[in-house]
């Protein structure tokens, strides 16, 4: 079992910058994939990025292309979402998910879940 936990999140304004953590613990997650989702209110849960076990292999959606980026240390046992120039459509609940077999957008590809940060951009 591994437990993560999101933090990083909050208000700010379009075009601002916020980095995102997701720390795990249970387990090293060293051999996981591991990715963000976001969820915004009245939507269904989007994919946004994933990184694979071995820190490459990153993919994104379009529409995060560019402007956000997905790392991990391992030895730290988390991850982070640097995200730039963020939009009024940015704004949703962001959470990191881990799987631990190759996994890719879809969320149930992914057997672990954090209970997510709030992220705020106002236009």
């Amino acid at each position: 079992q591994v437990q993560l936990v999101e933090s990083g999140g909050g208000l700010v304004q379009a075009g601002d910058s916020l980095r995102l953590s997701c720390t795990a613990s249970g387990r090293t997650i060293s051999d996981l994939y591991m990715a963000w989702f976001r969820q915004a209110p009245g939507k269904e849960r989007e994919f946004v990025t994933r990184i694979r076990s071995d820190g490459g292999g990153t993919y994104s959606a379009d529409s995060v292309k560019g402007r956000f980026t997905m790392t991990r240390d391992n030895a730290k046992n988390t991850v982070y979402l640097q995200m730039n120039s963020l939009k009024p459509e940015d704004t949703a609940v962001y959470s990191c998910a881990a799987a631990q077999s190759r996994a890719g957008i879809t969320a149930a590809s992914y057997a672990y879940w954090g209970q997510g940060t709030q992220v705020t951009v106002s236009s």
